[in-house]
């Protein structure tokens, strides 16, 4: 089991609806591929980890939706933040842009914990277009996109949007 009952499944399909809009046949500029948008080095890496993966393929819609969720839950759990809506922040912003970027961030960061407004609006080194688009990245699933598939049904949200609105 990768997230159990308490999975922020409205959280999944925001993201997704960020990466491709749902078009399982999308690719990149850059070579990202399918729902998930994983480049190939990632979609190599993640399948030679685990099992369920293994067939490798992005544009396959099952196996991108496992392989997004894998991935959040492995960087979510690489991460510590003040609470769980910035933790899953941490988690999106690697996602978009790299784990080792976070971290970077983290460590220039007055408070570390919180990636709202605070930590994830650090440029670590990034280029200006890169940087804007991994600020964006997690507002955008999080405010923008996920109240969306909480208020259709497909379940909690993991950032209470009224908690955030003043971020």
């Amino acid at each position: 089991m990768v997230w159990g009952l308490d999975a922020p499944v409205s959280t999944f399909a925001a993201q997704i609806h960020q990466e491709s809009m749902w078009n399982e046949t999308i690719k990149s500029r850059v070579g990202a591929e399918g729902l998930s948008q994983f480049m190939p080095a990632t979609a190599t890496w993640i399948s030679r980890l685990y099992d369920d993966l293994k067939q490798n393929q992005p544009t396959n819609p099952i196996w991108s939706m496992r392989a997004l969720v894998r991935y959040d839950k492995f960087l979510y759990d690489r991460v510590v933040a003040a609470n769980p809506c910035e933790r899953m922040a941490f988690a999106l912003s690697a996602y978009n842009g790299g784990l080792g970027w976070v971290f970077k961030r983290k460590e220039k960061s007055k408070d570390p914990l919180v990636c709202f407004n605070e930590t994830c609006d650090i440029n670590p080194g990034i280029t200006p277009g890169n940087q804007k688009e991994n600020v964006d990245y997690p507002r955008r699933i999080l405010l923008l996109h996920a109240p969306l598939y909480v208020r259709d049904g497909w379940g909690p949200e993991s950032c209470k949007t009224t908690l955030l609105a003043s971020r």
